[in-house]
Formats: C-alpha cells, sequence, structure tokens
C-alpha cells in the first residue's frame, strides 16, 4: 500500500477527544504515516505538542490562527519561540489572513473590519518573525479577498521561510505566484468535490513535486464522506482523485507528496 500523510489536521479539537487513539489506527491502516496537529493559538499549539508526545506518528505545528487573532496578546512571539522549540514541532501557523469572516458581515463597521484586518496582520507579522528566525516554515491560511495582502507580507520573508498555502483552492494562475516564492499550495477533499472545478483545474496545473495533501480535520471531509466528521485515514479518498486528475499512480503521486512534505518540514524525516 502506498503511503501518505495528512500534513494539516486538528488533532487537538473535541470532535476526536473520545477516539484519537482508533483514529491514529485508522489512519495507519489507510497508509497514511505521518499526521501534522495543527495549532490556532497558544493552548491549541500546546495541545498539538503534547499529542505529538503522545503519538509517534504525530508532529505538530505552532501558531496563532487570523480568525483568533482579536484575542491575542500584543506580542506572543517569547511563548511561540518556547513552543517552537519542542523536537517534534515542524513549522510555524496556521497563520496568515482571512478576511471571510470580517465583522461587517454579522452587523459590524466598516471600521471593525479595518481593525481586525490590522490586527490579523499584526499576528501574522509576529509568526513571520520567529519562524525565519528559528529556520521554520510556515502553513500559511488565506481565505476571502486577502491573497495579494497575504503575498505582500510573506514576500519580504521569501529568502528566509517557504509557506505552505494550505487548503488552496485559488486558481492556477494564484498557484504560480504562490510557486514563483519558492513556497507550495495543499490540496484537501475539496478536490473531491463536484462543484470543485477551480480547484481540480489548479490541481492539473500544479507541478507533482509543488504540493501537499491534508485533510484540514476535521473539516471537509471528501466523497463519499462529505458532511461528515473528516479524519486522516481520509486522505485515501484524495490521494485517489488527485492521482486521476494528475494521470499518475498512487506509487508515483505517494513518492512525490511525500517527498515534498520531508523537503518542507525536515523533521518529518
Amino acid at each position: 500500500m502506498a503511503e501518505f500523510y495528512d500534513t494539516h489536521a486538528h488533532l487537538d479539537y473535541p470532535d476526536f477527544a473520545a477516539d484519537l487513539p482508533q483514529l491514529i489506527e485508522r489512519a495507519a491502516a489507510a497508509g497514511i504515516t505521518r499526521l501534522v496537529s495543527i495549532g490556532t493559538d497558544l493552548d491549541s499549539s500546546a495541545r498539538a505538542i503534547a499529542l505529538a508526545d503522545q503519538f509517534a506518528p504525530v508532529f505538530a505545528v505552532v501558531g496563532w490562527h487570523p480568525n483568533e487573532a482579536v484575542s491575542a496578546p500584543p506580542d506572543f512571539r517569547t511563548e511561540l519561540r518556547t513552543l517552537a522549540r519542542h523536537p517534534k514541532v515542524v513549522a510555524i501557523g496556521e497563520t496568515g489572513l482571512d478576511y471571510y469572516r470580517l465583522p461587517s458581515a454579522s452587523g459590524g463597521s466598516a471600521g471593525d473590519d479595518e481593525r481586525v484586518k490590522a490586527r490579523q496582520a499584526e499576528v501574522f507579522q509576529q509568526q513571520l518573525e520567529v519562524a525565519a528566525e528559528l529556520g521554520l516554515n510556515c502553513v500559511i491560511h488565506t481565505r476571502g479577498d486577502c491573497f495579494e495582502e497575504t503575498l505582500a507580507m510573506l514576500n519580504p520573508f521569501a529568502t528566509r521561510i517557504r509557506g505552505v498555502f494550505h487548503c488552496f483552492v485559488g486558481t492556477p494562475e494564484q498557484m504560480r505566484r504562490v510557486l514563483a516564492m519558492n513556497s507550495l499550495v495543499s490540496f484537501t477533499g475539496i478536490a473531491t468535490f463536484k462543484n470543485a472545478q477551480t480547484v481540480k483545474d489548479t490541481i492539473v496545473a500544479t507541478p507533482l513535486d509543488s504540493f501537499m495533501l491534508e485533510t484540514d480535520a476535521p473539516f471537509l471531509a471528501p466523497v463519499p464522506y462529505r458532511g461528515k466528521r473528516c479524519e486522516p485515514a481520509h486522505v485515501r479518498e484524495l490521494a485517489a482523485v488527485v492521482a486521476e486528475l494528475k494521470g499518475v499512480s498512487s506509487e508515483t503521486l505517494s513518492a512525490a507528496t511525500c517527498r515534498t512534505a520531508r523537503a518542507f518540514f525536515p523533521k518529518l524525516n
């Protein structure tokens, strides 16, 4: 059986509290040999590290999600550095920008939107600085109309760190701009959805050595599990669709995506 990695899951979420050991066993049975658990704030990041300590296949990413930016301390770089020095921490994140759910969407003002955007940028900047200082790459979240702003913030760091634009749903042209900065994209179960033609087109256009696979579990379960809780074992269904789109065997896709993941997250080796 060809092996694959789940390079982005939220294993510390309460969705998995009741059956996490069994979930990891199911992943192993499906050939998913490395699981990367992603932090969304300092507490979540600490939980991801604890899971990495408990389970050999699990590794951690530590950081502060843009949707949680307004609750971040003014400066959390010291705490983040401490977490990031753990031997099983493989990157900083997930960090980035999210303009999809700004305050104006639920009755807030344009001024509220600008304050949230500014705080997201501050939180993103701090994480980019820590990543560059420690020689770690970044797991980047970008949702809503913020692609240009995200690239602009990453660009000054592009010679020192790489980013993976996780759950990528952009166009082939946007993908090429990411790759031009020596960064990567990553695809989720969205690729299996009937209405996801842009994602499918982008997968076809993305070089085989320039993307990774992920679940974003517990979200975005692939067909035939759509609408149910997603888990790392579901990389198997995603990989089958991606291999078909790329016109390659499962073994070829395995070799390429695992090699790319190990290069981006060297501690996975």
